[in-house]
């Protein structure tokens, strides 16, 4: 159900993407036109190199962002010679060296500081939306949805997650002492602008470094996790509410599907559900994909 009093709150979805991801974001932009609304514009977030693939994406509601416009100028993109120059790594004297999906976190929390809108949707570029979804619904009674896991990092595993978690009290200055066993992880979650910029500025008077900076000295953190505790632990939930309804069914691993299986996946959609992710390196055919997506 969409909140009727968050008719004067603006929404843009936002997207950090990369050349190969291309086509898969293309049917994101897509099904965002087909089946979203209540959002002001979609925000495609990509490297300089790939400003001029994108812009033949952008439209009257959705607008290509060079990294270099939000990003600090001592971030340089640069061809990895570990990869035969295939990859892209992002090095500086203010930070580990840092791959594609560490600075696609970075563009995300770093967008914020750049746009009028009260909040931000974050979709991946590998989401396809199925159904009807009005942005209104990230809003209930005045506060926005915090996507939280409720007490998932205290079950076996999670490993890494917890790594994630842990990094971001360091950097958020919380006592080691102040256990947060919640997840804060997924795609099509939302943030409230203002908390974005605020959590940016608490991180640079924590540390005594830009943000980006205090963030990416480790190559081991996770943008949710920050925003996330930065709500719960800092704020005391100020502004949001809780809710674990996963709005996109995401496949994260396992053998490529055919179609006939990718039908079956897409049959398994729990209510509430208006999207799928399929990640990009399973390498799924994105013909496959599109077909039926669009046939939704």
């Amino acid at each position: 159900m969409t909140d009727s009093s968050t008719s004067h709150r603006r929404i843009a979805i936002v997207t950090a993407s990369y050349a190969g991801d291309f086509e898969r974001c293309r049917l994101l932009c897509d099904t965002i036109d087909r089946h979203v609304t209540g959002h002001s514009r979609h925000l495609l977030l990509v490297s300089h190199r790939d400003v001029a693939r994108f812009r033949a994406l952008e439209s009257s509601r959705r607008v290509v962002v060079d990294e270099r416009d939000i990003l600090p100028g001592w971030l340089h993109d640069l061809p990895d010679p570990f990869s035969l120059l295939r990859r892209r790594i992002w090095l500086s004297r203010h930070t580990a060296p840092l791959r594609g999906w560490h600075v696609q976190q970075l563009r995300r929390m770093a967008i914020a500081a750049h746009v009028d809108e009260d909040a931000l949707l974050y979709s991946d570029s590998d989401v396809a939306f199925l159904k009807p979804f009005d942005t209104g619904r990230l809003y209930k009674d005045g506060k926005l949805r915090l996507f939280r896991r409720d007490n998932r990092l205290s079950e076996p595993g999670h490993d890494e997650h917890r790594v994630w978690s842990r990094q971001a009290g360091r950097v958020l200055g919380i006592a080691d002492d102040v256990a947060n066993p919640h997840d804060y992880i997924s795609t099509l979650i939302a943030w409230k602008a203002e908390t974005a910029r605020a959590m940016c500025t608490h991180i640079e008077n924590v540390s005594g470094r830009h943000w980006v900076s205090a963030i990416a000295r480790s190559r081991k953190f996770a943008e949710c996790m920050i925003y996330g505790r930065y709500v719960d632990d800092v704020l005391k939930g100020e502004g949001h509410f809780h809710d674990d309804t996963e709005f996109c069914r995401i496949y994260w691993s396992g053998p490529k599907l055919g179609e006939s299986e990718l039908r079956e996946f897409v049959r398994g959609l729990a209510p509430g559900q208006v999207a799928v992710g399929m990640q990009s390196f399973i390498r799924m055919d994105i013909g496959d994909i599109r077909a039926i997506a669009m046939a939704a």
